[in-house]
């Protein structure tokens, strides 16, 4: 397989990832839970300010899969060679 098939490969992964990541957060805003490894974390139990900043991480971490995902798709030229 050439480098590109590759990129192609893992930026589809990426891109799945990223979708799977925006439906995570839109079940915490929705249910008002944050799943954390195995336990959830319910909003009353962090208190707003600590239940938004782990969803502040998942957007930051459906920000960087989509930015990747985008540039091994579609070759944007992000990363040097």
């Amino acid at each position: 397989m050439n480098d590109r098939g590759a990129d192609l490969i893992v930026g589809v992964g990426c891109a799945v990832l990223a979708v799977l990541l925006v439906l995570r957060i839109g079940q915490a805003l929705r249910t008002g839970e944050v799943p954390l490894y195995r336990t959830r974390l319910t909003r009353a139990e962090a208190g707003n300010p600590r239940f938004y900043a782990l969803l502040g991480v998942n957007v930051l971490a459906f920000v960087a899969m989509f930015v990747v995902a985008a540039d091994l798709i579609f070759g944007l030229g992000l990363r040097g060679r």
